[in-house]
């Protein structure tokens, strides 16, 4: 398989560590960076190919897949000169587009790089990084099964892999999967706020804060249960944690604040689509 990667900044560059990590050969990867002094650093230490613009790729090129990692402000400039790679389907089979960009509509790709060109809108979230993300993809009906296999794998390198078919279901995905770190980042933050309200020194009540979270992603992580038995588990009738939930699951509470927030996020996704 070859692949093409448009954009090696942070998601771009966790997916191709990603990949290298699960044995892709370096050979097989081209990247394009306009900024010499990256690309030279990508082609020296981890193998892979670079150009800088679409323009120095040989004409004959066909890459299997081309992921587009591109911020979604940029892609309307940066996408045009990849539609030279959409083969016609009387005679070949072309690549399929893997796109990454935020709130960028499978409509919006299929008009520049042309309507038979597969591809595949996804929404990763930022702890790719770590190779502990989720991503979500939707294909178009160009893309084959064998296609979809490819994709999945791909995104893989970097966490776990959803699907839905209906498009329209991508902005609830970016709200609650694509922003939610950010949600995490502030509980975060708020128990440390609040442990600090209650007595305890600044950096005792981060360390407690921090470690809290992130232990108890990896309980969620590596159990099976919902996560409602695992809260159940830890509240003792009359205890402390009761006290404490008696407040967060009260009316307005943290459940009612985040479907606010959340359908906020979607509404927001659908009028950056439009």
């Amino acid at each position: 398989m070859s692949l093409l990667l448009v954009g090696c900044g942070k998601m771009g560059s966790a997916l191709l560590q990603g990949w290298l990590d699960q044995g892709m050969a370096a050979a097989a990867i081209t990247i394009v960076e306009p900024n010499q002094d990256a690309a030279q650093d990508f082609t020296s230490r981890l193998g892979v190919n670079a150009v800088a613009s679409a323009d120095e790729l040989e004409p004959d090129y066909a890459p299997d897949v081309v992921v587009l990692a591109v911020k979604p402000q940029l892609m309307d400039q940066v996408l045009p000169p990849y539609a030279k790679l959409t083969a016609n389907t009387l005679t070949a089979t072309g690549p399929v587009f893997l796109s990454i960009a935020a709130g960028k509509t499978l409509a919006s790709f299929e008009a520049v790089l042309g309507t038979n060109a597969a591809i595949v809108r996804a929404m990763p979230n930022t702890p790719a990084s770590v190779g502990r993300g989720i991503t979500v993809g939707c294909p178009n009906a160009h893309v084959s099964a064998s296609q979809v296999a490819t994709c999945k794998t791909l995104l893989s390198g970097v966490g776990d892999v959803e699907w839905v078919e209906d498009e329209s279901l991508m902005d609830a995905v970016t709200a609650l999967s694509g922003s939610g770190p950010a949600y995490i980042f502030l509980l975060a933050e708020a128990m440390s706020l609040a442990g600090q309200r209650a007595g305890l020194d600044p950096q005792m009540a981060d360390r407690l804060a921090r470690a809290t979270v992130a232990g108890s992603g990896e309980m969620l992580h590596q159990s099976d249960a919902p996560a409602a038995r695992l809260r159940e588990n830890v509240t003792s009738p009359g205890g402390t944690t009761a006290a404490a939930l008696d407040v967060l699951m009260a009316d307005g509470g943290m459940t009612d604040l985040l479907t606010k927030a959340i359908a906020a996020a979607t509404q927001r996704s659908k009028d950056l689509a439009s």
